[in-house]
């Protein structure tokens, strides 16, 4: 059975504190990694710590909100320069905007000057969203053509529609790059299946995708991403039993389930 590609999502809001991270991740046995540009521009602000469901027997787990910085407080280029000389892995580059969860503090027209930077720094791998304007996304497309692959993504703020609706978009959006990524918001049981149902509907097909939700059990298309026959499985190097109420997994174990379920020897 072939396995998926592991990226760990590197955390950090600075370009010293995601080399560390991609360190980390190089060490665990990580695939790739994933930068979040736009993080660049946030600043970590401590909240007051907070124990879920009231369990006091558990450890206080620090809650972080980010801080939007200024657009003019980062060096891209300076910034993309560390990443390459510094990170042994591939990379995915990503600037995610605010309409899709990101931070990035400038408007589209500039957060499409980013991307193009990042795809002229000659990187693995850039993720461009789905919903990015046909003429940018052409153009976009046009840059990356041979050098570096597009990772189409959807990052949708409402629950998982039924799987049929899933696969449709997945086919639709399978001309977009060379992979599909789909992440969902997961509230119950309900969507979590309807994620895994799509990811089972299409482990056939010729698409190369990544399936996953956000919220308690998000983590069922990453655990069993080897039987669904996914090109890749977005990790963490983040620990801690918050993970699985987030969807999240860190990147040793989900190696050691694979192991468990047979998936890798």
């Amino acid at each position: 059975m072939e396995l998926p590609l592991v990226c760990v999502v590197l955390t950090g809001c600075t370009v010293d504190e995601m080399l560390k991270d991609a360190s980390l991740a190089t060490a665990a046995g990580a695939d790739l990694v994933e930068v979040r540009l736009d993080k660049l521009w946030t600043r970590e602000v401590e909240m007051e710590e907070s124990e879920e469901d009231g369990d006091s027997k558990k450890s206080p787990r620090r809650e972080i909100e980010y801080q939007v910085q200024p657009l003019d407080s980062v060096d891209l280029k300076s910034a993309l320069s560390s990443f390459k000389q510094g990170i042994e892995l591939p990379v995915i580059l990503t600037c995610r905007p605010e309409r899709q969860g990101g931070y990035y503090p400038g408007d589209e027209s500039s957060r499409i000057e980013v991307l193009r930077t990042a795809i002229e720094s000659e990187v693995s791998w850039v993720d461009l969203e789905v919903d990015i304007a046909a003429s940018d996304r052409k153009s976009l497309m046009e840059k990356a053509s041979g050098k570096t692959k597009i990772i189409a993504s959807h990052h949708s703020e409402e629950n998982p529609p039924p799987a049929s609706e899933i696969v449709a978009e997945v086919e639709d959006y399978s001309s977009h790059g060379d992979m599909v990524k789909m992440c969902y918001p997961i509230s119950g049981f309900e969507g979590a299946l309807r994620v895994f149902e799509a990811a089972w509907e299409l482990r056939g097909s010729e698409i190369e995708m990544s399936m996953m939700g956000v919220g308690s059990g998000g983590d069922w298309s990453r655990i069993h991403a080897p039987l669904l026959n996914q090109k890749m499985v977005y990790s963490t190097m983040q620990v801690g039993w918050h993970l699985s109420h987030s969807g999240k997994i860190n990147v040793s174990d989900l190696t050691t389930a694979w192991k468990l379920l047979g998936y890798s020897s």
